[in-house]
């Protein structure tokens, strides 16, 4: 297994899922991998705020981007590391009030992981 393969199932054994784009980067310039790895432990390990929170509002922020994959692949990964029902429709609210319709629009998918 090459360094890029294991670094991409790594992220890929935190998220739930391996986003497809992460394969491709790999092959293209393994470098960015190790870039992504370090921003991704960021997020999904706890700190000051616990990483359920952090990825709750990665989740507002894609949505406010529109990004429905992006508003997916957080969904998984939010799903996956605890986050309920509850504080994922009261992220939806927050998304809501700041960024409008188009930004819930944007995870219409995601939220079908919900039921």
């Amino acid at each position: 297994m090459t360094e890029h393969e294991e670094i991409v199932g790594s992220i890929g054994e935190k998220l739930g899922f391996t986003p497809h784009v992460l394969e491709t980067l790999g092959e293209l310039d393994p470098e960015f991998l190790h870039k992504y790895r370090r921003c991704d432990h960021k997020i999904l390990t706890d700190g000051a705020l616990p990483a359920k929170m952090k990825i709750l509002i990665a989740l507002a922020v894609v949505a406010s981007k529109q990004c429905e994959a992006c508003a997916m692949a957080q969904m998984k990964s939010a799903l996956k590391n605890g986050a309920t029902k509850e504080e994922i429709m009261e992220t939806m609210d927050v998304i809501f009030i700041t960024s409008g319709a188009p930004a819930v629009s944007a995870c219409r998918d995601a939220l079908k992981l919900l039921k």
